[in-house]
């Protein structure tokens, strides 16, 4: 079962390394996860930015592990876009 997106997600791109290193399965369960308010691997700080960031339309940031493999999403403010990527593409 697939949860109702709480916001738009954009655009969805991943960059040349995640898409390498991860399977799109992965990615898209991590979408799936983002899209629904699941910020995975947050610090409690970051999760209540990204609850006050999902009502006040401002940038959501999410991370999640797969096989000891650390990635990132990230929604614009504008909803316009949304990037998966690694730490070490940003």
């Amino acid at each position: 079962m697939t949860a109702t997106p709480l916001f738009s997600l954009g655009r969805i791109v991943a960059t040349r390394n995640a898409l390498s290193t991860l399977t799109h399965e992965e990615i898209a369960a991590a979408i799936s996860r983002h899209a629904s308010g699941d910020w995975g691997e947050v610090g409690p700080d970051d999760w209540a930015e990204n609850e006050l960031s999902l009502k006040e339309g401002f940038r959501l940031f999410s991370v999640y592990r797969v096989r000891d493999q650390k990635f990132w999403i990230i929604t614009e403010s504008d909803r316009s876009a949304t990037t998966v990527l690694l730490p070490e593409d940003y």
